[in-house]
């Protein structure tokens, strides 16, 4: 955890599926979660592989906003230890129409025969919600706008005491959603952005819902904000590729995203 009031703690960065090996110890191998604290709330964005080893006593309830459910978001849920733990409150909020397609959605995967038991048979107290924008947690404004991916993909921006982050992971350069993400993420602190695929690879795979680090510099410069993190690593990418990448970058204010880090804002 961080010791300032707003600070972010990168739990699983990677896209896909999650990867193990010498070769992925720098950047890690866990897929898509992060911890944001913003004074005594807690908010995590995703609920991939990262999550399982996150801390889960807290002051006041925390909220889990799932982008998508697709599985490498999503995956690490059934082992985050907060849901077995009684008495404790944790609530998951999802893209759907209403509260009972956001509890539908997570009983398709964490059910029998893929899971082997439902949510409501874990110990801890889970709300299931649909994910609503604007949501108010104490001085936390979270926000949010659709993002191009297939089956669509949130983003979701978190502003408190004059500061933000926005997260745009799963999302794949098109002309007009890129102009909203420019005064969606307008003067943020931090942005977390989708920089799975060198501009090759993008190119040879349209339609899958990606982007690279060359249009995140992109909406770093034209929004004004102060940093960015790459997200959503490729599982082919190793430490070696991705050491490689960040130094062509050559930047002080953009990187790639390594498991484990904090930053605070």
């Amino acid at each position: 955890m961080g010791t300032g009031d707003f600070n972010i703690k990168v739990l699983g960065t990677r896209g896909s599926m999650s990867v193990s090996g010498a070769e992925y110890s720098i950047f890690g191998g866990a897929t898509s979660s992060y911890l944001v604290q913003a004074g005594a709330e807690h908010v995590f964005l995703d609920a991939g592989t990262g999550i399982a080893n996150a801390p889960a006593e807290f002051e006041n309830t925390p909220v889990i906003i799932i982008s998508h459910p697709h599985l490498d978001h999503l995956l690490g849920l059934g082992m985050y230890p907060r849901l077995s733990k009684a008495g404790s409150r944790t609530r998951i909020c999802l893209p759907a129409k209403d509260d009972g397609e956001a509890r539908r959605l997570l009983d398709g995967i964490f059910s029998p025969p893929y899971w082997p038991v439902s949510m409501e048979l874990y110990s801890g107290d889970i709300q299931t919600e649909a994910l609503q924008f604007p949501m108010q947690l104490g001085g936390l404004t979270i926000d949010g706008i659709g993002g191009n991916h297939p089956g669509g993909s949130e983003i979701v921006k978190l502003s408190y005491r004059g500061k933000s982050i926005v997260y745009i992971t799963d999302y794949e350069y098109e002309e007009s959603s890129f102009e909203e993400l420019k005064a969606f993420s307008r003067d943020a602190e931090l942005i977390l952005y989708d920089g799975q695929y060198e501009p090759e690879e993008a190119e040879l795979k349209k339609g899958f819902g990606h982007s690279t680090a060359q249009k995140g510099i992109e909406l770093l410069e034209a929004a004004g904000a102060k940093s960015m993190l790459l997200v959503h690593h490729d599982p082919l990418s190793t430490d070696e590729i991705l050491l490689q990448r960040e130094g062509q970058l050559n930047r002080n204010d953009i990187r790639y995203a390594r498991q484990g880090e904090t930053v605070e804002l």
